[in-house]
């Protein structure tokens, strides 16, 4: 288990073997969730990054909007 401090200025730094395992760089943006008492870091992607995401994603089962109603 890795653990780090908050700052008086309120920042925090994260462990090494994290930025490694998860590819994160310097002056990469992240979005904070609040879950309970925890704190969810995720990485912003860019549109870009997001390209081919569901690639191969089986869409045989959406149903038109008009059966929804």
């Amino acid at each position: 288990m890795h653990s780090a401090t908050l700052t008086e200025k309120f920042q925090i730094g994260i462990p090494k073997a994290f930025r490694e395992e998860l590819g994160l760089e310097a002056g990469q943006q992240f979005i904070f969730v609040a879950k309970g008492d925890a704190i969810i870091m995720i990485p912003r992607r860019t549109i870009g990054d997001m390209r081919g995401l569901l690639k191969g994603a089986d869409t045989g089962n959406v149903r038109e909007r008009a059966e929804r109603i």
